[in-house]
């Protein structure tokens, strides 16, 4: 079994209340999550109103799927024009690795 992840760093544009923040990142978490099936969820900068972090994670018997489910994600995350992608990490483990 393969486990992979990716956090997003997000610039967000002209918001000014957490509020606000909200209602820009919820739909990039559900897009992400109706899209690809993976789990995904706000994870980092949670008090910050101009920042996010969104974690997606994923599990699949090979590492090639793991590799390719991350890849769609990071080019849909990337393409968001809501929002300004700063980075974007991932990692990719074996079962047998934890």
């Amino acid at each position: 079994m393969w486990i992979g992840f990716i956090e997003f760093d997000y610039l967000l544009g002209d918001v000014h209340s957490l509020k606000h923040k909200r209602s820009v990142i919820r739909p990039i978490v559900a897009e992400i999550r109706k899209r690809f099936a993976v789990s995904v969820a706000e994870v980092g900068h949670q008090d910050a109103h101009r920042r996010a972090m969104i974690g997606v994670g994923v599990v699949a018997a090979d590492r090639a799927h793991v590799v390719d489910v991350l890849d769609e994600v990071e080019r849909f995350a990337a393409g968001r024009p809501e929002v300004e992608l700063l980075s974007a990490r991932r990692r990719t483990i074996a079962s047998t690795d934890v």
